[in-house]
């Protein structure tokens, strides 16, 4: 994250400075491609953590509104991000 701060903070300056406008779509696009690896890996997490226990939970408890309820969320996250 600290990385991609650094990009935007170097896109704006770009803008200050007035370089040439593909240069900074092109660390636009750059920007872009790391914020949805971080995304990704975080969409990933949660499937790897929140949802495996609260299919643990589910079982346990015998509410399958547990498990699903995770998954609901973790589909509207990817449909936030597929926008």
């Amino acid at each position: 994250m600290k990385r991609i701060e650094g990009q935007v903070r170097g896109v704006a300056k770009m803008v200050d400075d007035d370089k040439y406008c593909i240069d900074i779509l092109t660390q636009i696009s750059a920007i872009n491609a790391a914020l949805h690896k971080v995304s990704v890996q975080l969409i990933d997490d949660h499937i790897g953590h929140c949802v495996v226990d609260a299919a643990k939970s589910s079982i346990e408890q015998g509410d399958p509104s547990i498990v699903q309820d995770k998954i609901a969320e973790a589909t509207a996250a990817i449909s936030r991000l597929v926008r």
